[in-house]
């Protein structure tokens, strides 16, 4: 009588197994891509910060020199030379200091 009970409780843990299998799957699927939607997340905090480190230090050398003028604008289109606007800005600041002293 031992090896009937063994026998039908193994017979109704296969059927539950084969039952689930399609929820246990899907589960283990899931917590594969939310682990992997994770990481991808990372790395693209990281490359955003690279990116905010290479955007800070090019630009003064874009505001003074006017590099990486690329791409299409539109219409109208002016070209701003960053020396102009450096030399104006020092040219106010002197005025704004000038007129401070008297």
């Amino acid at each position: 009588m031992a090896t009937r009970t063994t026998s039908s409780s193994s017979v109704l843990l296969i059927l539950v197994l084969i039952l689930t299998f399609p929820i246990w799957f899907a589960v283990g699927a899931a917590a594969i891509g939310v682990v992997a939607g994770l990481f991808g997340a990372a790395i693209g905090v990281i490359g955003a910060i690279f990116g905010v480190f290479i955007a800070l230090i090019t630009l003064p050398f874009k505001l003074i020199f006017g590099w990486g003028d690329w791409g299409w604008h539109g219409f109208p289109h002016v070209h701003f030379n960053g020396c102009i606007f450096l030399a104006i800005v020092i040219i106010a600041a002197l005025m704004v200091r000038s007129r401070s002293k008297r």
